[in-house]
């Protein structure tokens, strides 16, 4: 029996680590996966264990690339954003990989946003709200300012996936996915790098820009094997309905933050969008993907717990509650607060009010990047939750709603901007598995 030809795929999430072999119709062949405890930095801030995570890295491909059953023929990395990996001449980490959490010096950031025309102007032109160490650029700044010994010994700043892929090839590459998320780098409406980046000497240190159509050969076992640049997750995520759909749609992406993904409103950001948690990616090809988030998964988590304590009953109850199609004719509905549950009957009635309020800010934060698309794709925790999809349709009459499904959609878009690059196939049509949710169904 012949080897399957497959790719092999790395999704490094802060929590899990997992390593995915899928072979020419995207199926998953093999996956490995792995969980590491945090370190601490010299401030005693915990952080990712970069060398362990290097190490489980290489391991894994050797011991998948040794299975006789299958026949690697590339391998790319996704990975979150905002944490760069600063190496010296010789590929070797010189700090910590810093936690995004990490606080960051206010007096700095000050001096900062001062410096370069105040908070408004530099965030607009970045389309990054001021987030301290999520914008990966000012890490670079601070190592300037407060650490140039450090900063002087840095031949090159690669955020995390790209340093992944740099394990593999040794070629040092800048990704625009990367660049492009919330980093305080990248000027929209330029289409380069900000101004400051140059003036504070920051660009010498970042690598070239490579293409996502473009591969790095690299040689494992006498055998040459294709290996990409690495994506930002987020924007991973976003590819697989992008390579199945060409009609406009908002995608919103539900997890502890619910972020809402527009790839076909191009329209800048304003003052008052940023100041409502707006911000612009850089998918794949470039252009931009405006966005707004929401942390309604972390309220949701939150409020259930109270729920379950209030009422006595095991905190995942909530997975059975059934959608009671009533409520939506409801008149004078009683409101959730989270403080007083005792004006609820019973659990469905409270959860339906903890919803409703949930649906109620989704609304305001999805139609700030609305646009003009008439469908609106759920995936993530909520994509599985008929409360939740019911009152998110009963909001958006007017609108196609549909719960969305990609297994392992972030890896499977780091192995599809791979596709020209190895499988002979054509991209499967039913990568994304969708169910219609109408006013219509009560």
């Amino acid at each position: 029996m012949s080897a399957i030809p497959v790719i092999a795929v790395f999704d490094i999430g802060k929590t899990n680590k997992k390593c995915f072999l899928f072979d020419e119709h995207y199926r998953i062949v093999l996956e490995r996966s792995q969980s590491f405890a945090e370190i601490v930095d010299e401030d005693g801030d915990a952080c990712e264990d970069l060398q362990l995570l290097a190490d489980w890295v290489q391991q894994v491909f050797d011991e998948v690339n040794a299975l006789p059953q299958y026949l690697i023929q590339a391998v790319n990395f996704s990975a979150y954003g905002a944490s760069f990996v600063h190496i010296d001449e010789a590929g070797n980490p010189v700090t910590p990989l810093y936690n995004y959490l990490k606080p960051y010096p206010q007096e700095l950031q000050n001096a900062f946003y001062k410096k370069y025309g105040g908070e408004d102007k530099l965030s607009l032109e970045t389309a990054s709200p001021v987030l301290g160490n999520l914008n990966s650029g000012l890490q670079l700044y601070r190592l300037k300012e407060q650490q140039p010994a450090v900063f002087k010994k840095i031949s090159y700043s690669l955020h995390l996936p790209q340093y992944l892929g740099f394990l593999f090839t040794q070629q040092p590459a800048s990704d625009i996915t990367s660049i492009g998320c919330h980093t305080s780098l990248w000027h929209f409406g330029k289409k380069r790098y900000h101004s400051w980046v140059t003036l504070e000497g920051v660009v010498s240190k970042l690598a070239p820009v490579v293409p996502h159509s473009e591969a790095f050969m690299m040689e494992k076992n006498k055998r040459r094997i294709k290996a990409g640049i690495g994506l930002h997750d987020s924007s991973a995520a976003l590819i697989p309905y992008l390579s199945v759909f060409n009609d406009p749609f908002l995608l919103i992406s539900t997890g502890t933050w619910c972020i809402s993904l527009n790839p076909f409103n191009d329209t800048p950001l304003t003052s008052s969008e940023l100041k409502m948690d707006c911000l612009c990616y850089l998918a794949y090809n470039g252009r931009p993907v405006k966005a707004s988030r929401l942390f309604a998964g972390y309220e949701h988590e939150l409020q259930v717990r109270k729920l379950a304590e209030h009422f006595k009953v095991n905190v995942d109850v909530y997975k059975s509650v059934e959608f009671d199609h009533s409520w939506l004719t409801v008149t004078g509905k009683k409101l959730f607060s989270g403080d007083d549950l005792s004006v609820f009957e019973n659990y469905s009635e409270a959860y339906h009010a903890l919803m409703q309020s949930i649906i109620d800010k989704q609304c305001v934060s999805s139609l700030l990047v609305m646009g003009n698309v008439k469908r609106i794709f759920v995936d993530g925790g909520f994509a599985n939750n008929p409360v939740y999809l019911h009152l998110l349709a009963d909001a958006f009459p007017r609108h196609e709603v549909f719960a969305a499904s990609v297994s392992q959609a972030t890896a499977v878009g780091a192995a599809l901007v791979m596709h020209d690059q190895w499988n002979p196939q054509p991209v499967p049509g039913d990568l994304v598995s969708l169910k219609f949710y109408s006013v219509r169904q009560r």
